[in-house]
């Protein structure tokens, strides 16, 4: 490299927008970078537009390089002209801290303060308060002064120059741009020049030279041109649409300096202004608001280490009093336990004080708390955090981490301090309440949502670019398809073209070999079109689509959001801000995560308990007890529809073949049902039942596996294995099992080394430690965090053993959460007559606008419960209508007829199409026989309905007693439909057979003839080349 290129250049990029300006720049953080690199540049500025989303990760990355960041933003702003408002953009760069603090404002405000209608934007009041520390460029074409120029109104141009003028005094320029000649508008920046240098002159406004960069370099322009064809969902070949210059590209100080070699100052003032600025976005310490702040206070309890103290002893005395009395612990054995329960609590409580983690403890009690005494389900834990007792003692979690051998090492390392993360599961239907309480208790302004950013990945961009270019559908799809589906880890466009061969051939130009084409199609040009539509999408892969939010992640913060970090909302109206950082950089901005997830079972579970309440019984399942015989008899049959992560086909089947018979069973199950660890099911199956012999690696290590008889199944068991057999720490372990998951040959040569020295000065065999590493080493890449599996095997227990004992009520709340699934329906129903539970088919008179139990007494005084189906989820019917028939039947009693019922139900909420499902669902069987007669009589029910109604509104009176006009005045006559095909008229609006069964007629015959099994013949194709079906 020679000198010359070697030299830092004076010229700095002030105008440059990364793939965060959603699909308007082709250029990632890391490549802006890498090009201030490349050319010598001492400096770089971001400049997004309307948004700091890349700030933090920019500030990073350029500090790493040891290049200058500038944090800035291209805004739009709202001025006025001739009595017309308008928007125009206006670049805003951060000079110093205040300044900084005003940016992270004022590109906040378009989000979250003024009228998006047309577009996010600030206004000149925004402007002026938010003024202090920023630097303020004009914008060219594009800017106030830029656009009052084009309309030919030279002396409103100098006023809005001398009205920024008065606001930034030195700290506002004039940016001027020349992106060449005889390019898609670049006329009008040639046409306002004159001008503009004059203004500039005049005022004595300093001038700054900039090029938009919106891609990295010429080679670029085509492949940007298709992104702005994406981003306004057009083709290419339309002519009205947003284009720009092909010299929007990150040009170097040499061409910069040539294209502006008579306005020198334009180029040095760009390196005077990168001297002003000295600031950026910072990575920060996590910071949390003070628990007793906010927090009625006791006297005694000065600081949070004190009151997590109490609350963890208090917390500790009340579970163990429920453990001796719920396990019936002898007297004389409850002091070894209580002491053996102290020690880990005061171990847990010195790491947690240590690492100053004790308000976050206490933050997620106090929701979760909270949550609990107003009836909000709370899963018994998820992640590693169940494997602490202090989470226990404070009601975090639902699992005594000793009972079930879980460590808190997994959750919290105390030889690398990292933030404790606790992932909360709540009732689906209510998480939003517990996010309320948060916010009210903390304050709106300090708690936030994390921003999430959809990225365009092979399949899509294929689809996107094909679509742009004009690359036939069929076609576009038959590429995207031969792309590798990975939702764990997706794979890349390069990858692919890499490892498949016919599209490694396709993107060379080469065509699709297995494509079948038109006979009449230009091969040759097709072959050119796919191959510019791969080159394309290899340069589109990968850059920023949409902002969207994080299902789950909350932050609470210690100050207001907008002090600290960019905020958004994605609707003006939203009641909670987001934070503008995705997850990685919102943490690294000081701000902790808490994850707040709805998980449907809980809802499920809550609502089976609801109704058990209503017949006077009582279940509270955390204290269910975890041997019932009737839950593992059923779960023994494979009867786990509905059960918590053992609905699948192949979950049946491994139960049926596990014959579980405690908990631990169903906690493994659950971890080794995965890819990979899948493939020692048999293993374990058969040495739990004896056909196999467990194989425990060494004798040391049978305690530690023979819980899951010698399977490695957990991460905790590697833990435990590398301290047992080589003498780990538990925290050392958790770095050796860290390294076996990566897999990098460094890390686990290291690792290897230290486990032989360690295992051998424990009297192991050299050879055997090795084989036992490796062995270790091969199910630590896909070991499962035990404290995760025990937690989310108990929420599977308890839907189970509800199920087992409870099953219509359990059944019904499973219904009722798939009101609009009719699969699921089927499937649930099904899963009803499996348990002899009778349906009972809707009825406008009894049914609800959910599934609900009918409760009655046999012959025999024996109770039977049944499944009333629900009027919401017929089809065409919503709950809401149901729930509106329900109460009016209440208020006003059963319905006589169907003329009555419309009548009492407005005719707007009653269309054809709902009242005819009624009719074919059954109904309104108990009030008229013949539903073929209701059908046909359909249009002179509607009709009679809208005037009936409409005489009522015409007498400003709804009569509290129907007229109830004579039914045989609007219902007609017909012949009653067979059974058949009232069958198949349920098939259609219920998705189910309830009352009527097309195969009813052929009941003697079953009967006299026998039946057999479908799934001897189902899929297979009988002699005569018939196929067996079900109906």
């Amino acid at each position: 490299m020679s000198n010359e290129t070697q030299k830092t250049s004076n010229f700095v990029h002030f105008r440059t927008q990364s793939s965060y300006s959603m699909l308007e720049s082709t250029i990632k953080i890391a490549d802006l970078v890498n090009l201030a690199t490349k050319n010598n540049m001492p400096a770089i500025a971001l400049t997004d537009k309307s948004n700091l989303f890349g700030c933090l990760e920019f500030s990073i990355a350029a500090t790493k390089a040891s290049i200058q960041p500038i944090c800035g933003a291209i805004l739009n702003i709202l001025y006025t002209h001739k009595g017309e408002n308008k928007f125009a953009e206006i670049l805003i760069i951060a000079k110093d801290e205040t300044g900084y603090q005003n940016l992270l404002k004022l590109s906040s405000f378009g989000f979250i303060k003024n009228d998006r209608t047309i577009c996010n934007h600030i206004t000149f009041t925004d402007l002026e308060t938010h003024s202090d520390g920023l630097i303020v460029l004009s914008g060219y074409v594009d800017g106030i002064i830029g656009q009052l120029l084009l309309a030919e109104d030279q002396a409103a141009a100098k006023d809005y120059s001398n009205k920024l003028l008065s606001i930034f005094n030195d700290r506002f320029y004039f940016e001027i741009m020349r992106h060449g000649k005889n390019k898609e508008g670049q006329e009008d920046e040639i046409f306002i020049e004159k001008e503009y240098l004059n203004i500039a002159t005049e005022l004595k406004i300093p001038l700054l030279a900039t090029n938009k960069v919106l891609f990295n370099d010429a080679s670029m322009h085509d492949a940007h041109d298709v992104l702005l064809c994406i981003s306004e969902g057009v083709v290419r070949e339309q002519t009205n649409r947003k284009k720009v210059s092909n010299h929007c590209y990150f040009k170097s100080a040499k061409e910069m300096e040539e294209l502006f070699s008579d306005l020198p100052e334009a180029i040095e003032n760009t390196g005077h202004l990168a001297k002003r600025c000295y600031v950026m976005a910072n990575s920060s310490e996590p910071n949390l608001p003070n628990f007793l702040s906010t927090t009625i206070k006791d006297n005694k309890l000065n600081n949070e280490e004190d009151l997590i103290r109490s609350e963890a002893n208090t917390g500790l005395e009340t579970k163990l009093q429920i453990k001796f009395e719920q396990e019936n612990i002898p007297e004389n054995e409850r002091k070894t336990i209580r002491e053996e329960y102290l020690a880990r609590l005061e171990f847990e409580l010195g790491i947690i004080c240590k690492m100053n983690f004790s308000g976050y403890f206490l933050i997620v009690s106090d929701f979760i708390k909270w949550s609990k005494k107003n009836g909000i389900a709370v899963g018994p834990g998820r992640g590693s955090g169940a494997g602490s007792i202090i989470a226990w003692v404070l009601e975090i979690t639902d699992l005594d981490p000793i009972k079930f051998g879980l460590l808190f090492e997994r959750f919290l390392n105390p030889e690398r301090v990292s933030m404790p993360d606790f992932d909360v599961d709540f009732c689906q239907r209510r998480r939003e309440e517990v996010i309320n309480y948060v916010m009210d208790k903390y304050g709106h302004d300090k708690v936030g949502q994390i921003i999430t950013f959809g990225k365009m990945q092979a399949k899509a961009v294929i689809k996107d670019v094909a679509r742009v270019l004009g690359l036939k559908y069929y076609v576009a799809k038959y590429l995207s398809e031969l792309v590798p589906f990975n939702a764990v880890n997706p794979v890349t466009l390069s990858q692919a073209i890499n490892d498949i061969a016919e599209l490694s051939n396709a993107a060379k130009g080469k065509g699709l070999y297995n494509l079948n084409t038109d006979s009449n199609e230009d091969i040759e040009a097709l072959n050119e079109l796919i191959s510019q539509v791969l080159s394309t999408a290899l340069s589109l892969e990968g850059l920023h689509r949409h902002a969207s939010i994080h299902a789950a992640g909350i932050v609470i913060a210690n100050k207001n959001l907008i002090e600290t970090v960019p905020v958004y909302k994605d609707e003006l109206e939203a009641k909670i801000l987001t934070v503008q950082y995705s997850m990685k950089y919102c943490e690294l901005s000081g701000l902790i995560k808490f994850d707040f997830l709805g998980l449907q079972t809980l809802t499920v579970i809550t609502n089976c308990c609801k109704l058990l309440e209503t017949q006077g019984i009582n279940i509270d399942v955390s204290k269910i007890p975890l041997n019932n015989k009737k839950t593992f008899s059923m779960l023994s049959k494979g009867l786990s529809t509905g059960v918590f992560q053992f609905e699948s086909v192949g979950m049946k089947n491994a139960l049926r073949n596990l014959q579980p018979d405690d908990i631990v069973d169903i906690i493994a199950l659950g971890a080794l049902y995965r890819p990979g660890p899948m493939d020692n099911i048999p293993t374990y199956i058969a040495c739990k039942h004896g056909r196999q012999k467990a194989d425990y690696l060494h004798p040391l290590l049978k305690t530690t596996l023979k819980e899951t008889y010698g399977v490695i199944i957990y991460q905790e068991q590697v833990m435990e294995i590398a301290k047992v057999l080589a003498g780990y720490t538990l925290g050392s372990a958790d770095l050796l099992r860290k390294a076996m998951g990566k897999k990098v040959k460094a890390e686990m040569d290291a690792q290897e080394e230290i486990f032989i020295k360690g295992a051998v000065k424990n009297n192991v065999n050299k050879e055997q430690a090795k084989a036992i590493f490796a062995t270790v080493a091969k199910f630590a890449g896909y070991g499962f965090n035990k404290s995760h599996a025990s937690a989310y095997g108990v929420i599977s227990y308890q839907t189970a053993y509800l199920k087992a004992n409870h099953p219509v009520e359990f059944l019904v709340a499973s219904l009722n959460l798939e009101l609009d699934n009719s699969d699921k329906i089927i499937i649930f129903l099904q899963e009803a007559k499996n348990f002899n539970i009778p349906i009972i088919s809707p009825c406008i008179n009894q049914s609800q606008g959910v599934f609900d139990i009918k409760q009655e007494i046999d012959k025999d005084n024996n109770p039977i419960k049944s499944i009333i189906f629900a009027i919401g989820a017929i089809k065409n019917v919503t709950q809401a209508f149901g729930d509106k028939v329900a109460k009016e039947r209440l208020a006003r009693g059963k319905f006589k007829s169907i003329i009555d019922f419309v009548e009492r139900i407005e005719p707007k909420l009653v269309n054809r199409r709902c009242l005819e499902s009624l009719i074919k669902s059954g109904a309104f069987d108990s009030l008229h026989e013949n539903r073929q007669s209701l059908l046909n009589s359909l249009p002179r029910i509607l009709a009679y309905a809208t005037s009936y109604y409409e005489e009522q509104q015409d007498s400003h009176q709804m009569s509290l007693i129907s007229v109830n006009a004579n039914s045989g005045d609007v219902i007609i006559t017909a012949e009653k439909p067979s059974n058949s095909e009232l069958a198949f008229a349920e098939l259609e609006s219920m998705g189910v057979f309830i009352k009527y069964h097309p195969l009813s007629q052929y009941q003697d015959i079953f009967e006299t003839k026998g039946t057999i099994k479908n799934s001897l013949y189902l899929n297979k194709e009988l002699e005569d080349g018939s196929h067996f079906v079900t109906l």
